[in-house]
């Protein structure tokens, strides 16, 4: 595309772009004119599905992270969906049976979660660290039993357990690690990418995450036959792009879903994922501004409790999660309220204490009734509100202060 029809394009799409209201949201737009120019090419070129810049993709986004392989999907749910039936699959040496134990945090997303049970694998709770928002090395040991086969870490908000003891845990016991990493994309412990150290890594490219296709996933590994599973899983079974010298078109060498994503989306990531470094360290300063901004104001009486880094991480923040501390717990329900009715929008720390759902309840998957009170106090206390990627103004923050510092007057 010359430039003459990229000026064109930048003033169409500059006519067409809807107005925000004032309000301070989970993630306002971050596309940029490249980025729609990007997916706006696919489309003038008529290729929609997945091609050559779907592959670019993934090789750099492999490059990024430091994996040898990564496979585009068309979400990060169905790249979890795909972690656990590839340990499954009939093709994987040493693969989980029906009935097998995986062990997931009890503060989680829906789709950490059932991609377990809809493998045929039991999931087993485990409690959660308040300061770090994930599952403790101690309450991973103290729940592995002989039982446990794999290790759903689920990487909240930015920040992550101590993953080098972990993955001595998972190498000593020899049980799989899969880490969703849908939150915590460019999060780096000990240099070293969250996503990368487990036997699979899922991301999610959804509009409120690091980087955003409008939709889409990416799944990682470093073993050449996981890659070979994922990959035809991916597409109906098929061993098309893996078996350059296969007599048939259309070879079947496994069983398989549809969860390829678009040229489209490959586009805008590819675009997004080149700002990426950019973006965590625009993140990483408007978080420590609002932090400051809060305890420095004359308003500021330890209303609230901030999640830090655990030691040893070099975080890519997703939201600033906030727990509300006890003298002004009981105003929660009508402080938020007030939040998203002006100016300030807020979801919950992930979706709480997952074992209050009520599709836990429909499945049966909380027999013994085991009750997990850090993800209830982190339900409890918490909320989250977003951290943008352009930088944040003074007038902004002036807001941010006089609104959250309201709290006292609900």
């Amino acid at each position: 595309m010359n430039s003459k029809d990229k000026i064109f394009l930048k003033k169409l799409i500059n006519k067409y772009s809807k107005k925000e209201k004032k309000k301070y949201l989970l993630t306002p737009d971050s596309f940029s004119n490249d980025d729609i120019i990007a997916g706006a090419q696919t489309l003038l070129k008529k290729q929609i599905t997945m091609s050559v810049l779907t592959k670019k993709f993934e090789k750099e986004f492999a490059k990024y992270v430091g994996a040898k392989y990564a496979l585009m999907v068309n979400s990060g749910s169905s790249a979890n969906l795909l972690a656990f039936f590839a340990l499954i699959n009939p093709l994987k040496k040493k693969r989980l049976n029906y009935g097998d134990e995986c062990l997931i945090p009890s503060l989680c997303w829906s789709t950490s979660l059932w991609p377990i049970v809809q493998s045929g694998l039991k999931p087993k709770f485990i409690d959660i660290d308040t300061k770090t928002l994930n599952a403790s090395i101690d309450q991973i040991k103290k729940n592995i039993t002989t039982k446990t086969r794999a290790i759903m870490a689920v990487h909240v908000l930015g920040n992550s357990t101590k993953m080098d003891e972990l993955k001595k845990i998972t190498k000593k016991r020899k049980i799989y690690l899969i880490e969703d990493t849908c939150e915590s994309l460019g999060s780096k412990y000990r240099k070293k990418h969250l996503g990368t150290f487990g036997d699979f890594g899922t991301y999610s490219f959804y509009y409120s995450h690091q980087i955003t296709s409008g939709e889409g996933g990416m799944i990682v590994c470093n073993d050449k036959k996981n890659f070979e599973i994922i990959h035809s899983l991916r597409a109906h079974g098929w061993d098309r792009g893996l078996k350059k010298n296969s007599n048939k078109k259309f070879n079947f060498m496994n069983s398989g879903f549809n969860l390829r994503p678009t040229e489209i989306s490959a586009a805008i990531g590819y675009s997004q994922l080149k700002r990426l470094n950019r973006f965590k360290k625009i993140r990483k300063i408007n978080r420590n501004k609002i932090i400051s901004k809060l305890k420095n104001s004359k308003k500021w009486a330890r209303q609230f409790t901030f999640i830090e880094a655990i030691k040893n991480l070099d975080p890519s923040w997703f939201g600033l999660p906030i727990l509300i501390n006890r003298p002004f717990l009981k105003k929660k329900e009508k402080f938020l309220t007030y939040l998203n009715d002006n100016f300030i929008e807020t979801r919950p720390i992930i979706s709480g204490n997952f074992l209050n759902q009520p599709s836990v309840k429909l499945y049966k998957l909380n027999g013994s009734k085991d009750k997990f009170p850090n993800s209830q106090e982190v339900e409890d206390r918490g909320f989250f509100i977003g951290i943008h990627v352009n930088p944040i103004s003074d007038e902004t923050l002036n807001i941010l202060e006089k609104k959250l510092l309201k709290i006292d007057e609900i």
